[in-house]
Formats: C-alpha cells, structure tokens, sequence
C-alpha cells in the first residue's frame, strides 16, 4: 500500500494539471484562470454512487450560477468516460488519469477502506479551486448526498471572504 495521502492546505496554489478528456482534449488548471473550478475525484464510471455524484454536479443550480467549472477526474479510461457521460447528459468534462499519478499528487489516490476492506484506489475527493488558482477548500472524504450544495456554499462563502 501507499503512504499517507499528501496535505492540500488551503490558500495554497492547487498542482497543475495536464490530463485528457474523452475527446483526447487536453483540460489544464490554466484554461480555467478567472473561474471557480470543482475538481472532484470519483472511482469508476456509470457505478451507484460516482452516477449519484455526476448526475448531482450537473442538476446544482446553485453550481451554475456561480458558474463554476466542474471536472470529474477518474482512473477510467476515454471511451469509458464518454459512454459515462453521453449516458447521463453530462455537461462536463471527465478527465482521464489512468496511472493515477495526479490522483496521487493529490491525495485522491490510495489506501481506502471498502466494505470493511481495505483496498487501493480513487478516493472520492473534491477540490474547489479559486479564481486565482489556490485550493479553497477540499473535501478528502466525500458523502454524495448533499455534497453539491456544500461546494455550492464554500463558493458563496469564498466570495463574501474576497469581497470583505
């Protein structure tokens, strides 16, 4: 098994990243300078939770009117993620990390415990990036339901913060 995942501190600049989407497009942390960006982690494509999950961050109105990029981020590969996403209407990109090396990097990769097993893989994880590239909040251990409207509110309270 892997070592202890990594520490995000908020303020901090998030890692870049270069990783594909379903078309092969190349998706950075740059392309999206100026916006709040929810990356989240998630383990497979078109299973219970991570469809619960996908399908929550496409239905936040509260997501869009902040008009917050979202990325999902999986070990799964192009094809997968665009079955995935044609499925369920998703208006997002998936990204591909099929070595998990980003995962890893942050945190979102590694030990987790599955119905009383303990195995390795995607941790489901959510990251909100700010405007200006730093981590603003993370979630390291994610319960889908009402997970949506919990980064919806950090965006809120984020704004206020930088308005003060």
């Amino acid at each position: 098994m892997t070592q202890a995942a990594p520490t995000l501190t908020p303020g901090e600049p998030f890692p870049d990243f270069a990783l594909p989407d379903a078309e092969g497009r190349t998706h950075r942390l740059a392309d999206y300078s100026g916006r709040y960006v929810v990356l989240y982690a998630y383990p497979k494509d078109d299973t219970p939770g991570c469809t619960k999950e996908a399908c929550d961050f496409r239905d936040s109105a509260l997501l869009k009117a902040h008009g917050a990029a979202i990325l999902g981020v999986s070990r799964d590969d192009a094809e997968s993620h665009r079955a995935f996403g044609e499925k369920y209407g998703l208006p997002f990109p998936l990204l591909t990390d099929e070595d998990a090396a980003f995962l890893r990097t942050v945190g979102a990769y590694g030990p987790k415990n599955v119905f009383g097993k303990v195995t390795e893989g995607v941790r489901r994880a959510t990251f909100l990036i700010g405007p200006d590239g730093r981590l603003v909040q993370a979630w390291p251990s994610v319960q889908v339901e009402g997970h949506a409207d919990a980064v919806a509110a950090a965006i809120d309270a984020d704004r206020q913060g930088r308005d003060a």
